[in-house]
């Protein structure tokens, strides 16, 4: 059962090789005349321009990522919108939680250090 299993993949392979090797024979009929290789020559060019502009388009998004990603990392937040209410709105409210999150560590230092009325919070 599994001898038949194999022989039948290496059949389907046999057959398929053949059509593999001719993609790119030099010697195929249909590439004969200048006309045909002139329209292959011009359709490999638009694909490859196409796929050019395809990568342009994918690492410029890759680039504006990474950009934001740098800004979050030095502490900036991206600004894409240009809402500077909002820019300013998350600034106060940052360093109100900072503050309040300084308050909190010194009431637990205290607590810890023996001073129990800031314990109580």
């Amino acid at each position: 059962m599994m001898t038949q299993r194999f022989a039948g993949a290496v059949a389907l392979a046999l057959a398929l090789v053949p059509v593999a090797a001719q993609a790119d024979d030099p010697n195929d009929p249909t590439m004969r005349s200048a006309a045909a290789r002139a329209r292959d020559k011009a359709i490999i060019k638009r694909l490859n321009e196409e796929q050019l502009a395809y990568v342009r388009q994918r690492d410029a998004g890759y680039a504006e990522g990474w950009r934001a990603y740098r800004e979050a990392q030095q502490g900036r937040q991206p600004t894409r919108s240009g809402d500077r209410q909002a820019d300013a709105d998350y600034a106060e409210a940052r360093a109100d939680y900072q503050r309040r999150m300084a308050e909190w560590r010194h009431a637990v230092s205290a607590c810890q250090s023996g001073r129990y009325e800031y314990c109580e919070r």
